[in-house]
């Protein structure tokens, strides 16, 4: 996506997007590292997002429920959280690791720590060993905020919003694998009787969508180790670190060592805590939403959900996932270029509370016309079209982040404090909006809808952070 009509300035105080100023050469991405970073993207989701389809229906299986079926959300909701649970408590400490030995090797031991963990989820029975092995993915792995931190070491102002764009749109296209994968994957010995006839499949029947994954990672693992390059300054190799990093001399390098270890209380100040509390509030409603939508689709129409099966939900799923990588590949970076990163993301995130109103509104007209028909469909599409528009605002808040480190070389500290932040908000998400879920249907609270009413609330709270977000972003190139 072409955005070398986008203003950049090295002053401090000049908007990331303005008019009639003087431009700097926009910088080429440097297309195989971008590349490289972006398929680690990809499979990412794929891993998170492919158990969604089905987890519920495994719930289900494993008989903890006593048969209740609005009680499977309180459970699905603690095996969502339990991989944030692990990562809140790690990902800080593979940040500041990777300030010290480099992004590489850390990089490779998360996609290792996710392959096992995978396997693991497949072959689960009960449900601890459903716990163990999320909580073990959520320790082995740091990589998303690795990968945040490389790619601002990878880009400059000029080319930061065309850079960081690619995040969210290879999430969407890993979400529209993930969920397709677990979806049409899950208990093949019933959907394909003669390929998957052996006794193993009926023991495991959640294990082909967890190994198919598991093998992405190990694809993930060989890129790395063959062709990425470190970007950390003190580890890459003097040819590279003088022209690319600019670092002439070892008092420069010194310095740089020393300002890796700077104390997270020296970087606990408003210009850094901001932008943090927004990405935090938007991974908890980002991912409240990505819990209830699944449940809502398989709550049986007499609680008010829709009744989808796991293959039907995982299609849905991917469909918006595609949808919505396609309209971000199209329209991210024109449109913040064109209103500005502040402006867009408060616009952004302003459509969380019609989001919320949808899923009361497919409930009334389940309950009224007695079944899932055409209006039902619209106004799903509806709600999808919508989350489009919703995460969009994770490219820029990821762009308002990498701003606000006072130097790229304590971009790794501030990311991880970033994903920290963001990963006890996705604790406290999947957990707290299943649960509210199955409360709200259990009690009838407000009709069952206490829990959109709960979260249109903390999205008026997420609109007055992103108000607080600075009008301009400064330039971080030195």
């Amino acid at each position: 996506m072409d955005t070398s009509n986008s203003p950049r300035t090295t002053s401090e105080t000049t908007p990331l997007v303005s008019a009639g100023t003087s431009k700097k050469p926009k910088t080429p991405l440097p297309k195989l590292q971008i590349g490289i970073l972006m398929t680690l993207r990809l499979v990412e989701p794929i891993a998170s997002m492919s158990i969604f389809p089905y987890i519920n229906q495994l719930i289900r299986e494993l008989g903890i429920t006593g048969g209740d079926d609005a009680a499977v959300g309180y459970y699905a909701g603690i095996i969502e959280s339990l991989f944030f649970v692990a990562q809140t408590l790690t990902v800080l400490r593979w940040s500041r690791l990777s300030d010290r030995i480099g992004r590489k090797p850390v990089l490779l031991v998360g996609l290792s720590g996710t392959c096992m963990s995978m396997l693991c989820f497949g072959l689960s029975t009960t449900f601890w060993g459903l716990v163990v092995s999320r909580c073990m993915c959520g320790v082995l792995n740091g990589n998303v905020s690795v990968l945040k931190t490389m790619l601002g070491e990878l880009t400059d102002s000029t080319n930061m919003a065309q850079g960081f764009a690619l995040l969210p749109i290879m999430w969407c296209i890993g979400g529209f694998i993930g969920p397709l994968i677990g979806g049409m994957l899950a208990r093949p010995q019933d959907n394909w009787p003669k390929l998957f006839a052996h006794p193993f499949w009926s023991k495991y029947p959640y294990f082909l969508p967890c190994a198919v994954s598991a093998c992405m990672f190990v694809l993930g693992f060989l890129v790395v180790l063959f062709f990425l390059e470190e970007t950390l300054s003190t580890k890459r190799r003097p040819k590279l670190t003088t022209t690319t990093l600019g670092i002439s001399n070892g008092a420069n390098s010194d310095n740089r060592e020393d300002l890796s270890q700077t104390s997270m209380r020296s970087l606990l100040t408003p210009t850094i805590v901001i932008p943090i509390a927004n990405y935090a509030m938007l991974a908890l409603l980002d991912i409240a939403l990505m819990a209830i939508l699944p449940l809502f689709l398989s709550t049986p129409t007499y609680l008010g959900g829709l009744g989808f099966t796991p293959s039907h939900i995982g299609l849905w799923m991917g469909i918006y996932a595609m949808a919505n990588g396609i309209f971000q590949a199209l329209f991210f970076a024109k449109i913040v270029d064109w209103v500005g990163p502040k402006r867009f993301f408060c616009g952004a995130v302003s459509c969380f509370t019609p989001i919320m109103l949808m899923f009361p509104i497919m409930s009334w007209l389940v309950h009224a016309r007695g079944m899932v028909d055409h209006a039902t469909t619209f106004t799903l599409i509806s709600l999808l079209a919508l989350t489009s528009m919703w995460d969009m605002a994770y490219g820029t808040v990821f762009m308002f982040i990498r701003a606000s480190a006072p130097t790229k070389n304590v971009l790794g500290a501030v990311n991880g404090l970033g994903q920290t932040s963001a990963s006890m908000a996705r604790v406290v998400g999947p957990a707290f909006a299943t649960s509210l879920f199955a409360f709200s249907k259990e009690h009838n609270v407000l009709n069952g809808n206490a829990v959109y009413v709960v979260f249109i609330v903390l999205a008026g709270v997420l609109r007055w952070l992103g108000s607080q977000l600075p009008d301009e972003m400064q330039d971080r190139d030195e």
